[in-house]
């Protein structure tokens, strides 16, 4: 049996499009955000702890991310409803995908086989992809931590 590595977007890479629900109920385009440069957070789970930190540090950082021109967007299997719950629990302050059967997640390789606690398990690939103007990756980070990746995002990026 021979296993397949998730796909994996490097920097030009066209960014997959997607239409997904809201936590608000809408509907969002990646089409049309298209003309601002994103930042697509993938995390596997609404109200966890690790996803409860990074949601919080996006939250955080948001007025001076967009004030450098970046909307946030944070992708994740939960239901719309279950998204609805976190942003109002925690006072989110960005727009959260429901991508319930992990197609978007599975095209921007955030979703596959990863290790958790030692063992090999299929889940999401806690991930951010930095998406341009253009609609193209810019930067594409995967296995990032929970803690402190926001921090270092910024530094990535050059905003601090």
């Amino acid at each position: 049996m021979t296993e397949t590595a998730p796909v994996r977007l490097a920097e030009g890479d066209a960014a997959p499009d997607f239409t997904l629900a809201t936590d608000s109920g809408d509907t969002l385009r990646l089409a049309d955000l298209r003309g601002r440069t994103v930042l697509l957070y993938a995390y596997p789970a609404a109200m966890t702890p690790g996803c409860t930190k990074q949601a919080c540090d996006f939250r955080d950082s948001l007025a001076s991310l967009k004030a450098q021109g970046y909307e946030v967007v944070g992708i994740s299997p939960d239901k719309p409803e279950r998204l609805a719950t976190f942003r109002e629990r925690d006072s989110l302050t960005f727009p959260l995908v429901s991508d319930p059967d992990k197609q978007v997640l599975t095209a921007y390789g955030a979703y596959g086989e990863k290790m958790n606690y030692g063992r090999k398990t299929m889940g999401v690939i806690r991930s951010t992809f930095v998406i341009g103007e253009d609609g193209r990756i810019a930067k594409a980070m995967y296995n990032v931590k929970a803690t402190g990746h926001v921090a270092k995002l910024r530094r990535d990026l050059g905003l601090d």
